[in-house]
């Protein structure tokens, strides 16, 4: 069967190069075009530009004598490059994105979502068991275990007093997610699993917001892992 027209991305090797040497710097340009398996002197160019932008600078490695041909050039990045490395990351992303659903359809769009749904339920599932079958229980141990993952995560009453407000200062993948809510939707959804209630996400980042607001009603003891089903749909 045909594949759909799609446009495939543009090329990410700038992307690739900084990224390396950001995580293994210094590196020399040799290693980068092993690395990424292409042409010693493409990768060259790339390194000029990035050179000229100001996001890596040489490297001095002391040698033992003298080789043939050209000795390598080692590189390491510099600190505004750490800030660029996030921005294009998340172009990056999109791009695939963008890719797989122009390729595959939504539903793969959406089973890629729910995958990543599915790891973070799995990452917090233990500690969250833990805590016990008490729902503020639960809900608070979610929310350190968040906060300790870097996601500025707080637990603080709802309106009323019969909700409770999962907060998160942080999101990771908030550019990505501003273009596809499918992943705020399928995080939702794992941490209703998480907490075994239904809940309802109010707010995102990805939408604008100043935080990204999750209400949890309290009063309800939690089910299983499945979320329950209401009379009349199954």
């Amino acid at each position: 069967m045909a594949r759909p027209n799609a446009t495939i991305p543009d090329p990410t090797t700038r992307a690739h190069i900084l990224h390396l040497v950001v995580h293994d710097g210094p590196i020399s340009s040799v290693a980068i075009a092993r690395e990424l398996q292409l042409a010693p002197a493409g990768i060259r160019r790339h390194l000029g530009e990035l050179q000229a932008q100001g996001l890596i600078e040489p490297h001095a490695i002391p040698t033992k004598g003298r080789g043939r041909g050209r000795p390598a050039r080692y590189f390491v990045a510099t600190a505004s490059a750490h800030h660029e490395l996030n921005s294009e990351a998340h172009a990056m992303a999109v791009q695939a994105l963008d890719y797989l659903k122009a390729v595959a359809g939504q539903d793969a769009l959406e089973g890629f979502a729910s995958q990543r749904g599915k790891a973070l339920e799995q990452r917090y599932q233990p500690v969250v068991d833990a805590a016990g079958p008490d729902l503020r229980a639960r809900a608070a141990t979610l929310a350190a275990a968040l906060n300790q993952d870097g996601y500025a995560a707080s637990l603080r009453p709802g309106p009323g007093g019969f909700t409770l407000q999962l907060c998160q200062g942080h999101c990771p993948v908030q550019q990505v997610a501003a273009v596809y809510p499918e992943l705020c939707e399928a995080e939702t959804q794992a941490i209703a699993r998480l907490l075994g209630v239904h809940v309802q996400r109010l707010a995102t980042l990805a939408g604008g917001e100043h935080v990204c607001t999750t209400t949890v009603p309290i009063g309800l003891a939690p089910k299983s892992k499945t979320l329950p089903v209401k009379e009349g749909e199954a």
